[in-house]
């Protein structure tokens, strides 16, 4: 009976252990900057937030917190909008998307999809920063569903969307028959 689900036990095997892996590895390193502000890659997504809203005619900056808050401000426009955090850079998301690509792993092409939808989650993740800055600049008496359900909902959708196609054109396709 176990042997029918064999399969299905790898690839979930495989999913836990490299989602630990990321997860111990990414603690690692927020571990290195506990207590000294802002860590660096949160800090150099803020930085692609602010270029992107200063595209978009929103004046902005980046202004630092206590280093023990371990957060930055986001000036927009004349006034404090939201703040950076390790949260935001969408890290623990990626570590998701990238446990899950690899479990069903497919040689060569696994590497460029997991690149791929990396450079991807990480543009939507700045657009999606800076449009709720913008929206609360904008329409702050949207802030509460903007910030908690809205663009949550953009990036775990585009996790979501990635998955469907990795596991629709790609990791179903050309599958071992394992009885052979």
């Amino acid at each position: 009976m176990f042997s029918d689900f064999r399969p299905v036990f790898k690839i979930l095997l495989r999913f836990l252990v490299l989602y630990v892996l990321l997860v111990l590895g990414y603690q690692l390193y927020l571990n290195l900057y506990k207590g000294a502000g802002l860590d660096p890659a949160s800090e150099w997504v803020a930085r692609q937030t602010i270029f992107v809203q200063n595209l978009l005619d929103y004046p902005s900056q980046l202004v630092p917190g206590k280093p023990a808050q371990e957060t930055s401000w986001f000036w927009v426009s004349g006034r404090y909008v939201s703040r950076m955090v390790e949260g935001c850079n969408a890290i623990s998301v990626i570590i998701l998307f990238l446990a899950f690509i690899f479990a069903f792993f497919r040689g060569p092409k696994t590497f460029l999809f997991a690149f791929a939808g990396l450079v991807f989650l990480h543009i939507v993740n700045i657009l999606r920063i800076a449009g709720l800055n913008i929206l609360l600049v904008e329409m702050p008496q949207y802030s509460k569903i903007g910030h908690d359900y809205l663009f949550p909902a953009i990036i775990y959708g585009c996790v979501v969307l990635l998955w469907l196609i990795w596991i629709n054109r790609f990791a179903l396709k050309e599958v071992p028959d394992e009885n052979s």
